[in-house]
């Protein structure tokens, strides 16, 4: 099956990961987010227009990318939320990946993509393509649409696959002009979880323990300093050596985007691991961890 140039067409993608990463009801979905979103009480008066959140299951990493979501929400007029999202699958692409569907929905909502601006990109830009094998079974972008429906409950919803490659700042610049010679006012977002450290996942080379997290915290550390400088050109080399995140591209893309609107400062807000989030509830000993991290740009 080829990637796909044509016209989106008018389908609804349906929710891959309810009842998995998050709730599948559409009352306890709505409620649970709208407890996530907790804005930085330092916030300043900042236009926020980027940001980092994690992606897997909500009681990991929801209440993390709450924090993102509700300190950028402050910008309420906001019509397209652009999600550059980490690849999980095994397929091969070095092009940014635009779904197919019209529309997306998830328990409690709906949620329209911006099918002018996917048609030029898909007509003007080399770098994208159509393909919905990249989207049908993704959860990068999904977890975080209940959050983003909640804080921005009109916008639309701009999903971009992005490949761990070098052309991946280029992938987010471009579709920034886009959107900005359109009229849209976007907000955008990398959706990538941080180091995943330890022996579940093929990755300890600092040994397996305590001192092994600590060594995974300090891995993330460098990349958060990239993102804090917006150095979105060394994103995906610096990922490709550290092995520091699993949506390089994503965060660069971001960070190129936002460059294109004029940022000039970011903050992060808060950095923990899954062992830190949920060791009480799980009792599980510190040998396994994957990274998150909240950060907004502006």
């Amino acid at each position: 099956m080829e990637p796909m140039a044509g016209p989106v067409a008018k389908n609804v993608r349906q929710p891959a990961v309810a009842g998995l990463f998050y709730p599948a009801d559409p009352v306890v979905c709505r409620e649970v987010a709208k407890s996530y979103l907790r804005a930085d009480e330092t916030n300043r008066p900042v236009r926020w227009i980027g940001g980092l959140v994690p992606h897997a299951g909500w009681k990991y990493s929801g209440a993390i990318a709450g924090r993102t979501i509700a300190t950028m929400a402050a910008a309420d007029d906001v019509d397209v939320v652009v999600v550059f999202g980490a690849i999980h699958n095994q397929l091969d692409t070095d092009s940014a990946v635009l779904d197919v569907n019209a529309r997306w929905r998830v328990p409690g909502g709906e949620s329209e993509l911006p099918g002018d601006i996917q048609r030029k990109l898909i007509k003007d830009q080399d770098l994208f393509v159509v393909d919905e094998r990249f989207h049908r079974t993704e959860h990068a972008v999904e977890v975080e649409l209940p959050l983003i429906q909640q804080a921005w409950p009109k916008a639309k919803l701009l999903p971009l696959e992005i490949p761990v490659i070098e052309q991946a700042a280029e992938m987010g610049r471009l579709t920034a002009k886009c959107l900005i010679n359109a009229r849209y006012r976007p907000v955008f977002l990398a959706s990538s979880d941080l180091t995943h450290y330890g022996p579940a996942y093929g990755f300890a080379p600092a040994g397996v323990g305590r001192q092994g997290l600590d060594w995974a915290r300090e891995n993330d550390r460098r990349l958060l300093e990239l993102l804090m400088d917006r150095s979105a050109e060394r994103v995906v080399s610096h990922v490709r050596q550290h092995h520091n995140a699993c949506g390089g591209g994503a965060i660069a893309a971001m960070l190129a985007a936002c460059d294109e609107l004029g940022s000039s400062q970011s903050r992060l807000l808060c950095h923990a691991n899954s062992h830190e989030v949920w060791a009480d509830a799980a009792n599980r000993p510190p040998t396994d961890a994957v990274g998150y991290a909240a950060m907004v740009i502006g």
